[in-house]
């Protein structure tokens, strides 16, 4: 089914040529396979970092939805207070994450 003379061929053809052309092709796919990994970790690092927007608009919920409840319930100022603080610890923990991700894509891989 398959055959073995294209291959015979092909070895014929690379024995004739030079050592230097041979060298030189490889290096040449070698820079073009660098180039596509390189941007596929600027890719990356963008896809990662998609998260921190997020982050930033969890924050922007927090804080909004604190002031309505101080406006609804001055009497639970604390208390409101400390959920906030919560609130915002978490949703700011979740965009380092996606700043730490972006950041090992780039110089860890």
């Amino acid at each position: 089914m398959f055959s073995a003379l294209p291959l015979v061929k092909s070895l014929i053809l690379l024995g004739s040529l030079a050592a230097s052309e041979v060298a030189w092709k490889n290096l040449h796919t070698s820079v073009a396979y660098r180039d596509i990994d390189q941007a596929a970790k600027y890719i990356g690092a963008g896809a990662a970092t998609i998260g921190v927007a997020g982050s930033g608009a969890g924050i922007g919920s927090v804080f909004g939805n604190l002031v309505m409840g101080y406006a609804r319930n001055p009497g639970l100022k604390q208390q409101l207070f400390s959920y906030a603080i919560l609130g915002f610890a978490l949703s700011e923990a979740m965009g380092l994450f996606c700043l730490m991700m972006a950041f090992l894509i780039l110089y860890a891989f």
